[in-house]
């Protein structure tokens, strides 16, 4: 069932705004104050119970429906509001520079200042009409005021893109394994492919790294490359990755021609060990042909490939593929211990252990899982918050076996509501792309989803902030700390769980998107195939559109035509 998520950080960035001492200023200059005030006080009251409104709405679609209305009204609010704010500005402009023009002047007039009092004086009698008419159904919710008093929680040294042996629990026979395979010669095949196929968190990726970093791995090779392939299966990308992966040149500006030819010239003679992490394509056809250009290294060449699919295992597999099962439930609790506290600190709080095994159990057996509960719990030493862990209804939801969501989703539930809005827009992103917080916080800020107490600490200190706790919650991987900004990619369960959540809100478009939903406020796009025009064709289907985002350099948003066009739309 679809949510409504962020009513309560809209409603605080609207009342923050109208409390404002410039912005009240400026009100009593346009006559509006009276109305602003009562708008305030609705939406103060209402506000006091959003975040009640926002968990119970699981077991209640009227209330998602409420609040749905309430996000519409708000965002309407928000977009009169910066109307003054633009007015207000366009002020200043004119009593700074005194020797204006005599066109400025005359839009300034008082007549043109009449005007925008009489039409802004009925857009925010409006607006607070209809708060007042879904006001009135608040109390039939029987909702209980709450505070936003969640504290981010400590957070873990953690600065490496590869995985650490020692933080890897339970994984000892399942490399061994796998690396006899990769060293030993298979009889018929010049090179070969084997799959690790196993449930989403359940550790492929972090035994491929495992594998992919020991020394006899290491010096077995000459040639080693490591790429994450995802729902992407273009020949020429992949070409390019591949071959920037084993030599670090950067060939975008290669046809695929020239590409294939350099990757065979590469690998020829060469006994090289490709890993191909986490493949989604089913199509045998686009394979076999990246295949066939993988075929001129030396005998004894491997291709391991990690998947979730038994169907892509045992196509592109020339060997059986290997089924990598969860952890048993002893090493499990190793591993939850090792996440929810500090070395040794197990052993003063038995009874806390204790609750951590019953939590263990229902991970059932799923790395990510465990690791994401135990990063909930670590530094809470009271009794209580780890019984609301092991008893939450989220357990009883109906999802399928080995689904590792209802773990993710209470550790979400658990977040400052800020941090869950900021960690809702990953699903602009895609899974498999490395970020880094210099392009991401701007987005934040933009948004006005960066917050302190602190009034000297620096927005990009806040965003690096956010980005470490969601690490330590086990939503991102391949993190690396650069001193001022971070480097990180997003787990694909994490982004799914992101993309449920932010489903009515924001939206990701392709080349096949044909209109937008009214209830959409925020658009990304990936497709650099797709022309300006096609793009702009949708965006003048809705009115609602706040944020147009992409992170792909060379995708509409660089050009300036492109920006001028969305903005007169």
């Amino acid at each position: 069932m679809a949510v409504e998520i962020f009513v309560f950080n809209i409603a605080a960035k609207v009342l923050g705004k109208i409390g404002s001492p410039a912005f009240q200023q400026a009100c009593m200059v346009w006559g509006v104050e009276s109305d602003l005030n009562r708008l305030e006080n609705t939406l103060s009251t209402i506000k006091a119970v959003l975040l009640d409104a926002e968990d119970q709405q699981v077991h209640n679609q009227e209330l998602t429906v409420w609040l749905g209305q309430l996000k519409e009204v708000f965002y309407d609010a928000q977009d009169v509001l910066d109307e003054f704010e633009c007015e207000a500005l366009r002020r200043q402009v004119v009593e700074i520079q005194g020797s204006t023009t005599r066109k400025v002047r005359r839009f300034f007039s008082s007549s043109n200042s009449l005007v925008f009092r009489t039409k802004m004086a009925h857009k925010v009698k409006e607006i607070r009409a209809r708060l007042d008419e879904v006001a009135a159904d608040k109390d039939k919710f029987h909702l209980s005021q709450r505070s936003d008093n969640k504290h981010l929680v400590r957070g873990r040294e953690m600065s490496y893109s590869f995985v650490q042996a020692s933080d890897v629990i339970g994984r000892d026979q399942d490399k061994e394994q796998v690396i006899e395979c990769l060293m030993h010669p298979a009889d018929d095949q010049k090179v070969s492919v084997i799959s690790v196929v196993g449930i989403g968190g359940v550790g492929k990726t972090a035994l491929a790294k495992l594998v992919f970093n020991d020394a006899r791995v290491v010096h077995h090779f000459e040639l080693k490359g490591w790429m994450c392939v995802s729902d992407e299966f273009v020949l020429k990308q992949l070409l390019v990755k591949i071959i920037r992966t084993i030599t670090s040149e950067n060939c975008n500006v290669l046809e695929e021609e020239q590409l294939q030819i350099r990757l065979r010239n590469i690998l020829d003679g060469k006994k090289f060990l490709l890993i191909l992490d986490d493949v989604w394509n089913e199509d045998r056809v686009k394979w076999i042909e990246l295949r066939n250009l993988l075929m001129g290294g030396a005998n004894g060449s491997k291709i391991l490939v990690t998947t979730r699919s038994p169907t892509i295992a045992s196509m592109m597999s020339t060997m059986c593929p290997y089924n990598l099962k969860g952890l048993p439930q002893e090493e499990c609790v190793s591993l939850f211990i090792k996440w929810a506290f500090d070395e040794g600190e197990e052993r003063q709080h038995a009874n806390l252990v204790e609750i951590g095994e019953e939590i263990v159990k229902k991970c059932k057996g799923v790395p990510l899982a465990v690791k994401s509960l135990g990063s909930l719990l670590y530094s809470k030493l009271d009794e209580r918050d780890w019984r609301f862990v092991k008893d939450n209804e989220i357990w009883k939801f109906n999802r399928k076996e080995g689904d590792i969501l209802s773990a993710l989703q209470l550790s979400y539930n658990q977040m400052p509501s800020y941090l869950k809005q900021c960690f809702a827009y990953f699903s602009f992103l895609l899974k498999d792309y490395e970020y880094n917080t210099l392009d991401l916080i701007p987005f934040w800020m933009a948004q006005g989803l960066l917050q302190s107490l602190d009034e000297n600490q620096e927005p990009e200190d806040i965003g690096n902030q956010y980005v470490d706790e969601l690490f330590s919650r086990c939503f991102l991987e391949d993190y690396s700390d650069a001193g001022y900004f971070r480097l990180f990619k997003i787990y694909d369960l994490a982004h799914d769980l992101a993309l449920s959540i932010a489903q009515n809100e924001c939206l990701m478009m392709n080349c096949q998107t044909q209109n937008i939903s009214k209830k959409v406020w925020h658009l990304s796009y990936y497709d650099n195939t797709w022309q300006d025009e096609n793009i702009l064709k949708c965006l003048r289907k809705s009115n609602s559109l706040r944020t147009i985002f992409s992170p792909i350099e060379g995708v509409g948003l660089t050009s300036e035509s492109f920006i001028d066009a969305c903005l007169r739309i």
